[in-house]
């Protein structure tokens, strides 16, 4: 006789060894009504043609341009191909924002120095995109995202838009990619873009390279303020403010702004004609940012009165077509497998002196050359 409490699967009496039968109701949760929306969502995530791409992005939707954003970022072929298509129907809707590049030391307070302009831009009823350029975020897995988090009144306001840095690996790649994210964004109706970058190292060159404007953040300190900038980083600068210029700090700051302005001063003029400005605020308690907003629409007057503005555009373009050439050539070469092959052997010669370094090159590229020719 079958045991009692198996009278709803009767395979699982002993008598049907090796049968296990559960109770139906179990499984169910393994395909929720959540699972089911989500895997509805990205099938319809993925079937968005090109046009789709388009016209939401001209709608400003911030799903349709956040899932762009995420097609220029990704490395895979395919999401190139249809990301590189949207840009170039995009491109006659981009170009009209202003584009500012914000940079400083680490700890000048730049989250909060961006939400407290950003809020001001967007109460005065712009829409705001903040990108950043980082390309330590693939060590540090994106410094940024802690920042989005700290600009909580900004990550929540609808005139707004944050967008993580993309780990892409080399700067120049980084770059290239944040270039074409303005594209889309401005397409967006997004009429004021930020790129901030971490202020060490090369990536304020890359910055300068995508915007109009470029704002160096500086913090008072003790007498040593023109230290631990590059004097590079300043020379770009065409504006430089002292944060954090409250409480205590108000007569360090006015100090501090008197040495900058001092050392601008022994800099040869810049190329727009402007005179690079230093100024004093303090985010935290909100001071001093409309005279910022002042100084850049000041500076925009300048540089489009002298016909600067747009000729700085053009020789960006044209920076970033060869950006782009040189970028795919490198890559082309170097991940080449047969090249790859040859690389150690080629190293270990040069460290030998069999053969010198020109000699290994040309071997290198006299070989990459045939490849492509057998192509």
């Amino acid at each position: 006789m079958i045991g009692d409490h198996h009278h709803q699967h009767i395979e699982n009496d002993p008598a049907y060894l090796g049968l296990n039968v559960n109770q139906g109701i179990e499984p169910l949760p393994s395909v929720s009504e959540d699972s089911v929306k989500r895997f509805l969502k990205h099938k319809k995530k993925r079937s968005l043609s090109v046009q789709q791409y388009v016209d939401g992005i001209l709608n400003g939707d911030i799903t349709i341009l956040s899932q762009a954003v995420t097609l220029v970022e990704s490395s895979k072929p395919e999401h190139q191909e249809i990301a590189q298509e949207i840009i170039v129907k995009c491109l006659p809707f981009s170009g009209n924002s202003v584009r500012i590049g914000i940079t400083g030391v680490p700890g000048v307070g730049k989250s909060t120095f961006i939400e407290a302009m950003g809020k001001h831009i967007t109460s005065n009823g712009h829409k705001l995109a903040v990108l950043a350029i980082d390309p330590s975020s693939e060590r540090t897995k994106g410094s940024i995202l802690g920042d989005k988090t700290r600009m909580e009144d900004l990550s929540i306001d609808p005139n707004a838009y944050i967008r993580p840095s993309p780990s892409a690996g080399s700067l120049g790649g980084v770059a290239r990619k944040t270039r074409e994210i303005i594209v889309l964004c401005e397409a967006a109706g997004f009429n004021h873009i930020f790129i901030e970058t971490v202020g060490v190292g090369q990536s304020e060159t890359a910055v300068n390279s995508m915007v109009d404007f470029f704002l160096l953040l500086m913090l008072a300190g003790a007498g040593d303020e023109l230290q631990g900038i590059k004097r590079g980083i300043m020379e770009m600068a065409d504006a430089i403010t002292i944060n954090k210029a409250d409480g205590n700090n108000i007569e360090k700051a006015g100090l501090a702004r008197v040495q900058y302005m001092n050392a601008l001063h022994l800099f040869p003029a810049t190329e727009s004609g402007w005179k690079p400005k230093v100024l004093t605020c303090s985010a935290y308690m909100k001071t001093g940012i409309g005279e910022i907003w002042e100084t850049i629409d000041e500076y925009l007057a300048h540089v489009k009165g002298n016909g600067y503005f747009q000729h700085k555009r053009n020789e960006q373009s044209k920076f970033w077509m060869y950006e782009t050439i040189n970028e795919h050539l490198r890559n082309s070469f170097y991940q080449n497998e047969q090249i790859n092959a040859l690389m150690e052997e080629s190293e270990e010669k040069v460290l030998k002196e069999e053969i010198s370094s020109f000699v290994a090159a040309k071997k290198l590229l006299d070989l990459y050359d045939q490849i492509k020719r057998n192509i």
